[in-house]
Parts: structure tokens; sequence; C-alpha cells
């Protein structure tokens, strides 16, 4: 057991730290600073992603009454902006690719600041009982250089050796994909009797809620036209685990009541999520990549 939990905890630094160095390699300076330069837009996405909807996620779970492992696992969803698969679902739904890769970095970046104490002050707003709270100190450093240290690293390279860059990017992202799918398989199989367990808590529809809350709210409170604002709803609706997982192993020492419910929520929300997409991109005419 001690074996498995130390290979699940290594597979899970290579996801968050090829995440990030995939998105460096990927972004490019005018990506980036398209979106920084953009007012309006950049104060109406941190608003949403930062502000907006930890305190929705905060909502359903007391609305729904959820168990505590899955009222935590909401929180710490809701609260971690900038999932690598947000640009994904712009490529699908072929809407503006450019911004929303760019407006993902940006969220993964301060999201990896704001997101330890983000969480604190819900799990305290929201009286837990059991006095839950994250160091936040810890998982601050923690996850800056699990993925404020990569993205910098990948983005260094984009701007000096494009070409290497460019090269190395597809390798970057196969990585990253395969090991997501190889964290979640691990929560499932590991934690598969909690997830079962959640069906009957409305664990699953909330996380759903969330996912299709946060696109409408991601699309309406967006500027530009049509495409640019449903690419924020996308980047909005899909969370980043990378923060969550760490959470979870510093706070909770990989519980696997809290792990099942992260799953859960997760997946929930991808499937949510997929499906708008999609629709959006038969509407445009287009094949789905």
């Amino acid at each position: 057991m001690n074996t498995l939990h130390l290979l699940f905890n290594a597979v899970t630094v290579i996801f968050i730290a090829a995440t990030m160095f995939a998105a460096g390699l990927g972004t490019t300076w005018p990506d980036l600073r398209a979106v920084l330069t953009d007012g309006p837009l950049l104060a109406l996405v941190l608003l949403v992603n930062l502000v907006a909807l930890p305190l929705l996620g905060w909502g359903i779970a007391a609305l729904f009454g959820l168990p505590t492992p899955a009222f935590v696992a909401l929180l710490l969803i809701a609260s971690s902006p900038g999932g690598p698969f947000g640009a994904k679902l712009g490529m699908v739904q072929h809407g503006d690719v450019a911004a929303g890769a760019a407006a993902q970095v940006l969220l993964a970046a301060v999201g990896s600041i704001t997101f330890g104490p983000t969480v604190n002050v819900l799990l305290d707003a929201a009286n837990m009982g059991g006095g839950v709270s994250l160091e936040v100190a810890t998982l601050m450093l923690t996850v800056a250089v699990l993925q404020l240290v990569p993205f910098a690293v990948g983005l260094v390279m984009r701007h000096h050796v494009a070409p290497t860059a460019r090269a190395w990017h597809p390798a970057a992202a196969t990585v990253s994909n395969v090991t997501f799918l190889a964290v979640l398989a691990g929560m499932l199989v590991g934690n598969w009797r909690d997830i079962v367990a959640l069906i009957a808590s409305l664990s699953l529809l909330a996380g759903s809620l969330l996912a299709a809350a946060a696109f409408v709210l991601g699309t309406v409170l967006a500027t530009g036209p049509r495409p640019r604002r449903t690419t924020m709803g996308g980047v909005a609706a899909v969370r980043n685990a990378g923060p969550a997982l760490a959470a979870v192993g510093i706070a909770f020492d990989d519980e696997p009541a809290v792990l099942g419910a992260l799953a859960a929520v997760l997946l929930s929300g991808l499937a949510t999520a997929l499906p708008i997409a999609t629709v959006l991109s038969r509407r445009r005419n287009g094949p789905t990549p």
C-alpha cells in the first residue's frame, strides 16, 4: 500500500509539472500580453474565476448538504482556476484558442497563489466542525514550485528557442494527458467505494451544476466576440486539479474519501463541459478536433 501511495504521489507531481511545462511551451509573449493588456476582459475573468466560482461552490455544497469529503472536494475544485483542458475546450468549440490558452495559463499562475488562502477562508466560513484547514504557506510554496517554475521554464524556452519549444510541446502535452488519466484512474480504482457512496449524496450533481454555471458565468461575464466569450466560459468550467491534489496530500494525507470525492467532482465537471463545447462546435459548422 505504501508503494502504491508513493507511486500515486509521483504520478501526480509529474502531471502537475508536465501540464504547466506544456502550457509554457505553447504560450507566446504576444498571446499572454493580449490578455494581460485587455483590462475589462482581465478584470471579468479574474472576478469569475477567483471570486464568483469559489463562492458558488460553497453555496452549492451547502444547498445540497454534501457530506464533509464531498463538501471539501467541491470547495477545492471551485477555488482552483486554470485547468489545462480549458484551452482544449476552446479548440473543441472552434473558439478563440489563443486567448483561451493565455487566460488558462494566467489563471493557473494566479490561482497557484490565491488557492490556499481562498480555500482556508471558505473552510473556516463553512464551519466544518472538525476544524479542517490548510497550511496556507506550505500549500502556496508547493503549488507555486510545481506550477510556476515549469511554466516559466517553458515560456522562456518558447521565447528564446522557439523551434525546440515547438518540438517538445507535443511530447509534454502527451505526458500531461496520460498522467492526468492515470491520476483519475488511480483515484477511481483506489476509492471506488467512496465514489459509489457519493451518488446518493448528490455530489455528482453538484459537480455538474458547478461546471455548467461556470460555463455560463464565464461566457456572460466576458468581453469581445461570441467565440472569445464562450472560450472564456470553457476556461472557467474546467478547474485545475493540480492545486486540489496538492491540498489533499498536504492537508488530508491523501484521505481516500476526499480523493474519491475529488475524482467524482472532476469527472462530473468534465462530463458536463465537454458536451457544451461540442454543441457550440456543431453550431459553428466545423469538425471537432
